[in-house]
């Protein structure tokens, strides 16, 4: 069976909500900032680059980053000029490629195998896209290339900020091997504290773990490590995704204004969903949150996780990650879950030896 070998380039924004910031605000370039978090209970949405090196990071609570960087400057998130400026990124990828995918506002996807310029080089399209985001909105860009969606993601890492780096067929299961397991995109850092105390360091030690091992220790996500670390994934860019889902919600007696509440609430509404995707014996790749706010305003925020999931544990992870993930914009007075993206049987990846061709 021939593998289906593609182009595949992951573009990354750059510190993306904090650079937004510093671009349309002067005075705050050079200065470690944090969007959100600024409120008694606020948490981080975004820190900017200069915020980063004191420990400040995404969904931090803004107390414990002022205690971390007493010079940081708490600046109110601007949702519709992140959106605007997403907006002017994602029609430059579509000048080169209508199969995009985007994962949030500031990081997509692009097959750009057989692209709109007819350009031979991945590299090179990166290169040019980086540059014309950087020319239309004054933000810089990370980019990684390789021949699937994981390879891809994963170099976009290497080079930051404003740079990329391209892993050729022929460097892949070297790359791999040298790679440290807590680099390795679908590895969080429960299951990497776990891999450590089995041994499993780099993907040279995961390597020689067999698919029957890994499968013990990790469940579903086993099969998945063992066929990354050779290099497969087989996960096509998906322009659309299939509306079905499988959910579950909460509708509360009293308005809730406290993620720490919220968090409580998630575990139980978890529950119910881990009940419908056992009786519909579905697995996802997409988790959905659902937040309905008092003034009846409705918000969803989506992750797209590189691998299937049906684990209750894991939904709730990724569903708290979430509702960290920005300000919240009311107090709340509902809540749910979903999972979408479900696997059937053309996501199946073979294990088949790569082949080689011109990046």
């Amino acid at each position: 069976m021939d593998f289906p070998i593609r182009k595949i380039v992951h573009v990354d924004m750059d510190a993306f909500f904090a650079s937004v910031e510093q671009r349309d605000n002067p005075e705050l370039r050079g200065k470690p900032i944090a969007v959100g978090g600024g409120s008694e209970r606020g948490v981080v949405a975004a820190a900017s680059y200069e915020a980063r090196p004191f420990g400040v990071r995404s969904a931090m609570s803004g107390r414990q980053a002022k205690k971390l960087c007493p010079a940081l400057i708490f600046v109110p998130s601007n949702f519709d000029r992140y959106k605007e400026a997403s907006n002017q990124i994602r029609e430059i990828f579509y000048q080169y490629t209508d199969l995009v995918e985007p994962l949030s506002l500031d990081e997509a996807y692009l097959d750009v195998t057989e692209n709109k310029k007819g350009m031979v080089s991945a590299s090179q399209v990166a290169v040019e896209i980086r540059n014309k985001i950087y020319e239309k909105t004054q933000l810089t860009a990370s980019a990684g290339i390789s021949i699937n969606k994981f390879l891809a993601k994963v170099a976009s890492d290497f080079n930051k900020p404003n740079g990329q780096k391209t892993i050729p067929p022929e460097e892949v299961l070297s790359f791999l091997e040298a790679l440290d397991i807590r680099k390795f995109h679908g590895i969080g850092k429960v299951t990497a504290d776990k891999m450590y105390r089995l041994g499993i360091y780099t993907g040279a030690d995961l390597k020689k773990r067999s698919l029957e091992e890994l499968s013990e220790k990790f469940g579903k996500s086993g099969a998945y490590y063992y066929q990354v670390v050779r290099g497969i994934h087989s996960s096509p860019v998906r322009v659309i995704r299939e509306a079905k889902s499988v959910g579950a919600e909460r509708t509360f007696t009293e308005n809730l204004s406290s993620e720490i509440y919220m968090e409580e609430r998630l575990k139980d509404i978890v529950k119910a969903l881990q009940k419908r995707i056992e009786k519909n014996k579905v697995s996802g790749k997409t988790i959905t949150l659902k937040i309905k706010y008092s003034d009846f305003v409705v918000q969803t925020r989506s992750k797209t996780l590189p691998f299937y999931i049906a684990d209750g544990s894991l939904i709730l992870e990724e569903a708290t990650t979430l509702l960290y993930q920005e300000k919240l914009q009311n107090s709340v007075r509902l809540l749910g879950i979903s999972l979408s993206n479900f696997k059937s049987e053309k996501d199946q990846d073979p294990i088949e030896e790569q082949l080689k061709f011109t990046f």
